[in-house]
């Protein structure tokens, strides 16, 4: 269908005939003149319908908000209004009716409760800001893209539909699959290592992962976006370089495109300084400990001992050399201690972005790590067979895509980075 988008309708001449195809987020009536206001995926324009050029007044009295609908008329740029433009329509056509009452505002100052707003995704994602929010994160994405195209990564596909799990862990969300027993997969890393025994040594992915974990938290999902990477002849720290490094490519295509939608959030963001602060695990203990909060060897960091890690860091900063306990079984020792590994957490404050590694490229030592993590070796089979025929060593990462868009934009919910979000509670819409 022809149109013109009003985000383009001020780099047209001064009385340009154009259509406006959109929805009627506001109209306002005075005795002889209508104005609508349509908003589209770009912006949004007043239309005044006076009744010397439009006879068919009468029409506009039924028009009810969010009703879909194409104005043609001529463009003024010497509008009073206060966007400085608008359209002089000549006639409307109504597309599609909205019902009413809406059952979510869509410019209503008062903001409706996260569950009514989730329940009606469709209307609340018609608010400018939520629009601005995925066209953020769209761009975030393509700047990760590119760079690790400029790597010479290729984008790759892995199954969704998986025998076992890739950590080993419980929480996995089981699938019919036939006669089969089958699981959603949490994260491509057994596959993505497969590919780099195949020569293929440089593998990225962008999917879904799957974690079946009872959160009910402002930052966990069970459905989540993410980027991964796998590169061959490569350590940790190599990987570590990449990862700093398409984080901040990422956000510096964000601030390149879309100045006009951190505007519209209230942001100012810099591009991050790279490389990134290094700091142990037992650095980390230590910093709780002289705040009071003890971490015995081998325990996770708790929230409380993360913050208080956190304020010693204003951006981003990666956490080194976890306990061999705390990783998965594809996990490298440190060569000079095997209770530790080569492995790092990207963080932002107290959030954790990212968990990644060097992995393990020898079959007989991922043999011991299986039995380590009490986990059967011939379960994996498929996994081991590809390192037994010449397996470089190897490093990689997982990244949360809505995760560093919820730090980066500094949303208070994670739901708030996600389409349709799904958590303990919510498998609809």
């Amino acid at each position: 269908m022809e149109r013109n988008f009003t985000g383009d309708l001020r780099n047209l001449p001064d009385g340009t005939n154009v259509i406006i195809m959109g929805w009627a987020q506001e109209i306002r009536s005075l005795k002889n003149l209508v104005f609508v206001v349509i908003r589209d995926s770009t912006g949004q324009v007043q239309a005044t319908f006076k009744r010397e050029n439009f006879s068919n007044m009468d029409q506009l009295s039924t028009l009810s908000r969010e009703s879909v609908i194409r104005v043609e008329g001529k463009l003024n740029l010497q509008s009073k209004s206060k966007a400085g433009f608008e359209v002089e329509a000549s006639s409307i056509n109504v597309i599609n009716v909205s019902e009413s009452p809406l059952p979510l505002g869509i410019i209503d100052p008062v903001e409706a409760d996260f569950e009514t707003r989730l329940n009606n995704r469709f209307l609340d994602l018609r608010k400018p800001v939520k629009g601005s929010i995925f066209r953020i994160k769209s761009s975030m994405l393509w700047g990760i893209r590119e760079y690790l195209h400029q790597q010479n990564f290729i984008e790759v596909q892995t199954p969704k539909i998986v025998a076992a799990a890739t950590e080993g862990g419980a929480d996995l969300f089981p699938v019919e699959y036939f006669e089969k027993e089958a699981y959603l997969n949490q994260s491509p890393q057994l596959y993505k290592e497969i590919l780099i025994a195949s020569g293929i040594d440089r593998v990225f992915e962008v999917g879904p992962a799957f974690r079946a974990e009872e959160h009910n938290t402002v930052r966990h999902l069970n459905e989540f976006t993410s980027v991964d990477i796998e590169m061959g002849f490569s350590d940790h720290h190599s990987a570590m370089s990449m990862l700093e490094n398409a984080v901040k490519k990422g956000i510096e295509n964000v601030l390149k495109t879309n100045s006009s939608d951190l505007q519209a959030l209230g942001l100012k963001i810099e591009s991050p300084k790279v490389p990134f602060p290094r700091i142990s695990y037992e650095e980390c203990r230590k910093i709780a400990s002289s705040n009071g909060v003890e971490i015995p060897f081998g325990e996770d960091l708790s929230v409380e001992a993360l913050k208080f890690v956190g304020e010693k860091f204003h951006d981003f900063y990666f956490i080194v050399d976890w306990p061999s306990s705390l990783r998965p079984f594809y996990t490298m020792p440190k060569e000079e201690d095997d209770r530790y590994t080569n492995s790092y957490d990207l963080q932002y404050r107290e959030k954790e972005i990212t968990s990644g590694a060097q992995r393990v490229h020898n079959p007989d030592l991922l043999t011991k790590r299986f039995m380590e993590k009490g986990l059967k070796p011939e379960n994996f089979e498929f996994y081991i067979k590809a390192f037994r025929y010449g397996m470089p060593p190897h490093a990689g990462w997982g990244l949360g895509l809505e995760r560093l868009l919820m730090i980066l934009l500094d949303l208070q919910n994670i739901r708030e980075a996600t389409l349709f979000p799904r958590d303990r509670t919510r498998i609809v819409p």
